[in-house]
């Protein structure tokens, strides 16, 4: 198999684009079809597609972002290349030119968007490391003084940064929301010993990542691994802080004691919450104008962080 090249030059401008919904190789079907990927089954390999489709509030909206799923696919095989010397992970290649034959007549929709990766048995939590208290976790520190079970210092103000990162993490949810488990539940599911590899190695890639992303004028609030088993060895898996995974600050604008603007679809959700819409499928279709601000939003991370 070729080796891991980038940056990749069809992302220079994608603003023509066409947004792909929906990923179709001729003669195989997906193996399992998530919000944004597809994973196909290609034996002794896995191909991972990232479409354009977007969700919020756990439902597919009609309309995608053109060019998203390269973004993704290209950040992702960034931080995989940075993060090697930490832990191994499933990326094989991201160039069409190694999938197997069949792959290549859907080469141009595939081109980009898709890596080819290791066979592994994902562990059923998700490892999220939190460095600044949002989202979630400052609705639960509201309430009793806890993230996750962790009991934090008292007097924290939205989007301020902890003194020590924390691991916390939740479920892996098919449909629906992650629920957000402690140390000790993730423990029982996949046993003690491996719990403490998940947190030692989550903190030290978001710890490596941080450093690296502050240089460039980002600030890494908080992100989500995933990591599977090959031979009963732990290796990184599924797509690594991404705009999708990760909440992304500007330095610049950085003001704790409220929300802060993100690099992600926040546009989206601000955007939807002005409507009478239930949060139900079938989701509203988009405007233009909502669509350009989006796509720009992840543009500019990936350019910020990669470049």
């Amino acid at each position: 198999m070729g080796g891991l090249s980038l940056p990749f030059p069809f992302l220079q401008d994608n603003n023509m684009e066409k947004a792909i919904l929906k990923i179709e190789i001729p003669g195989i079907k997906p193996l399992r079809s998530g919000k944004v990927r597809d994973i196909f089954d290609l034996g002794d390999y896995l191909l991972l597609v990232a479409s354009d489709r977007i969700s919020a509030f756990d439902v597919i909206l009609p309309n995608g972002i053109p060019g998203k799923g390269k973004i993704l696919t290209q950040i992702s095989a960034y931080w995989f290349k940075q993060t090697e010397n930490i832990i191994p992970n499933h990326l094989v290649s991201v160039n069409v030119k190694d999938f197997p034959d069949f792959c290549q007549s859907a080469g141009d929709m595939l081109e980009g968007r898709s890596m080819l990766v290791k066979k592994a048995k994902p562990l059923p939590v998700e490892c999220i490391v939190r460095g600044y208290i949002s989202g979630s976790g400052w609705k639960e520190y509201k309430k009793n003084g806890t993230v996750c079970g962790i009991k934090l210092p008292f007097g924290l103000t939205e989007s301020e940064k902890l003194s020590e990162p924390i691991f916390t993490p939740s479920t892996k949810a098919e449909e629906g929301h992650d629920i957000n488990i402690s140390f000790e539940e993730a423990g029982k599911r996949v046993g003690g010993e491996l719990a403490g590899q998940l947190r030692d190695i989550s903190i030290k890639i978001y710890k490596k990542a941080q450093n690296m992303a502050e240089d460039k004028g980002i600030i890494i609030a908080d992100t989500k691994f995933e990591f599977g088993l090959i031979n009963n060895k732990l290796i990184l898996i599924d797509e690594v802080l991404t705009p999708d995974s990760s909440r992304f600050w500007s330095i610049k604008t950085y003001q704790p004691g409220k929300g802060q603007d993100s690099y992600d679809k926040q546009i989206i959700r601000d955007y939807l919450l002005t409507l009478t819409w239930d949060q139900r499928p079938p989701g509203p279709v988009l405007p233009d104008e909502i669509i350009e601000k989006a796509s720009l939003r992840y543009k500019e991370i990936m350019d910020i962080l990669i470049h």
